[in-house]
């Protein structure tokens, strides 16, 4: 019997080391792929596309938010990783209602860090993930970034327009570009028209992810913004909180060698 405890301080029972793993978050799945997990994976949701060679041999079992709860059962999971941000928490809750879910919340890299130790302990895999948690953070450690202090506004959706706010991992990515998050409120407000020319910012980030912004979104932007520098940036780097993060620190220094051209 193994006890366990999560990110919410919940502690999880297993009776044995996990052989039918179901991930319902993308990051978390591509970190497990990335420990060597291939042949546990058994489930895995439509959003996880990382690492595209091995993630389309594995059942899908819905969205991040929209879980195929039938399908999951039918699957007969021992273990099933899971975000408190990224999923529904009543899909969630039904779920450790008849299996072991291990619970993530992140919301800054020593977070992450965390995170991928204590997966690394329930899956077996304690030496390859402190091996990956100190890479991640000697490279992040050594992140060569002149602090510009510019006031950005980081979009994550449009109609309606929403940004990440502060309390949020993007918003701890951003302070490691050395950059100031323009809006002060927490999580992921709304934002009019009005409300962005107030916030005064210098530069605007478009995110691959959850909304695919695109060029032309940059001319939409413009013309409400006309003075900031705007730019689409990969949402991944800045909001996968798993083995993706030891690719994150050499983009932030040439996306932020860029914005200061």
């Amino acid at each position: 019997m193994f006890v366990y405890t999560d990110q919410l301080n919940r502690e999880i029972i297993l009776p044995a080391v996990p052989k039918r793993i179901i991930s319902i978050v993308p990051s978390q799945t591509e970190l497990l792929f990335d420990m060597g997990l291939t042949e546990e994976i058994i489930g895995i949701t439509k959003f996880c596309v990382h690492p595209i060679e091995k993630v389309s041999q594995v059942t899908k079992i819905g969205g991040t938010k929209q879980l195929d709860i039938e399908k999951i059962k039918s699957l007969q999971p021992d273990l099933i990783i899971a975000n408190k941000e990224e999923n529904e928490r009543s899909q969630v809750e039904e779920l450790m209602n008849i299996y072991p879910v291990w619970i993530s919340d992140i919301s800054d890299l020593a977070g992450a860090i965390d995170m991928i130790e204590r997966v690394g302990e329930v899956v077996d895999r304690r030496e390859v993930a402190k091996n990956m948690s100190a890479e991640i953070a000697q490279k992040f450690d050594q992140l060569s970034i002149n602090p510009t202090g510019k006031r950005v506004a980081y979009f994550i959706w449009r109609k309606p327009y929403m940004v990440a706010g502060k309390g949020t991992f993007i918003d701890s990515m951003l302070q490691k570009c050395g950059l100031e998050n323009a809006f002060a409120q927490d999580r992921y407000p709304e934002v009019t028209a009005e409300t962005l020319l107030e916030a005064t910012p210098a530069i605007i980030l478009l995110s691959s992810e959850p909304y695919p912004f695109k060029e032309k979104h940059i001319t939409e932007l413009k013309a409400i913004v006309p003075l900031a520098k705007i730019k689409l940036v990969d949402g991944e780097l800045f909001s996968w909180y798993g083995s993706r993060l030891l690719l994150a620190p050499k983009y932030f220094e040439e996306l932020v060698a860029d914005l200061n051209r």
